[in-house]
């Protein structure tokens, strides 16, 4: 117990340093705390917990995707929502398919292990491109865009990951039946209305008990089981946990956070309370993920393939992207909801790889066909996503004239 205190507070006196230090030199913190973890790693220096799909799922992601659903205000997000459904589901069906496809060309992966991989990185992590815009004090359309179809994006990847990958392995035993379409159909009308379903559920319950109560303290508590019980409830029966916590985020915050004060079933101090608390917990959050994703970057086994085809498959998930967004984009041309090309652009560059993809991958079954190289090359996508693509975000909105 007192070795694991002591790591929590090593990372989170490095996490205060490191952004002290990147507000002086105005520098995105997530990217200061993934070198800090890289150089740490390289330095032999143990300073925190092994990285696992279940400390990401677990842990990192229920408050991070419940904080970033609670800023989104349902009258933008329904204004939006053509787009952002669009760009989320077909893009991210899109983006898997060019990934998979590529690699089966490019690498002669088989065909299950592709899938499994163009699912988990075609997930554009909210937790990344959020913190960057935070960081940045961005606002507005393109914000929102981002935001939102990140958050949809990682609940589609997810049900595409859990759909591809019980497909790859039931096809690698003998006498494997061919995957049934009208199955297939409804396993994923199950996952991803289940997952909303139980969001709904989380977020009424929140609501209910709520309203017995004016203690600040009882409904920032009630708001951290919503967060984690809409997730683990979902995961306990195989829905998507991650729309299960987006939505008991979106129920929370709009007739919480942002309902006018007589419909609010919050009190005062307790809307104040809750969005300060919520802003602590996705601090935190972000300190620990992303001080191990540096360090778990930093240590990665890039030699499995050797940097030029490491350097293909991050083309590729580029591409992939592109794929995704500028051709989706032609069919809101002269409607309400048109998205220019400089929306476009940051549209493509900030679409973020970060922790889902790294909890997917890490949660490979050792059984799975190249479940080392996949592991890998998703560390090494996500090394480029934060640090060039994070890094570049900035500069690349100022030259658009978004900031």
């Amino acid at each position: 117990m007192s070795e694991s205190l002591l790591e929590i507070l090593i990372m989170l006196s490095i996490a205060m340093l490191v952004a002290i230090v990147a507000r002086r030199l105005r520098l995105p913190y997530t990217i200061g705390l993934v070198v800090v973890g890289a150089l740490l790693a390289v330095s032999r220096i143990d300073f925190g917990p092994t990285l696992t799909s279940e400390l990401i799922l677990d842990l990192i992601l229920p408050p991070l995707l419940f904080e970033a659903a609670l800023a989104l205000r349902w009258p933008n997000l329904r204004a939006e929502l053509k787009p952002i459904l669009t760009f989320s589901i077909f893009g991210t069906i899109l983006a898997m398919a060019t990934v998979a496809a590529g690699t089966v060309w490019l690498l002669n992966w088989p065909l299950a292990s592709a899938l499994v991989f163009g699912a988990l990185i075609s997930a554009t992590d909210p937790v990344a491109i959020i913190a960057m815009f935070k960081d940045n004090n961005f606002h507005g359309r393109l914000s929102l865009l981002v935001e939102a179809e990140s958050l949809f994006n990682d609940g589609a990847a997810a049900v595409l990951f859990a759909m591809a990958l019980a497909w790859a392995l039931a096809s690698g035993e003998p006498g494997a039946p061919t995957p049934d379409l009208a199955q297939s159909a409804l396993t994923l009308a199950r996952i991803v209305f289940g997952g909303l379903g139980v969001g709904v559920a989380a977020g009424a319950a929140a609501i209910l008990f709520a309203r017995g109560t004016s203690d600040p303290l009882v409904e920032l508590t009630l708001s951290t089981i919503t967060a984690f019980g809409s997730f683990l409830a979902a995961e306990h029966f195989q829905v998507s946990g991650v729309l299960a916590t987006v939505a008991a985020g979106l129920i929370v915050g709009n007739f919480g956070i942002f309902s006018p004060a007589d419909r609010s079933f919050l009190s005062a101090q307790g809307r104040e309370a809750m969005v300060r608390f919520w802003e602590f917990a996705a601090f935190l959050a972000n300190s620990v993920i992303f001080l191990l994703i540096g360090a778990n970057v930093a240590v990665a086994h890039y030699e499995i393939y050797g940097v030029p085809v490491v350097a293909s498959i991050i083309v590729l998930v580029l591409v992939a992207r592109a794929i995704a967004v500028y051709p989706l984009s032609l069919f809101f041309r002269g409607s309400i909801n048109a998205i220019s090309f400089p929306e476009q652009h940051a549209l493509w560059w900030g679409g973020l790889r970060g922790a889902l993809g790294l909890a997917l991958a890490l949660s490979l079954p050792t059984s799975l066909p190249l479940r080392d190289e996949i592991v890998v090359v998703t560390f090494a996508v996500v090394a480029f996503s934060i640090v060039i693509q994070g890094l570049t975000m900035p500069w690349l909105l100022r030259r658009l004239g978004f900031l």
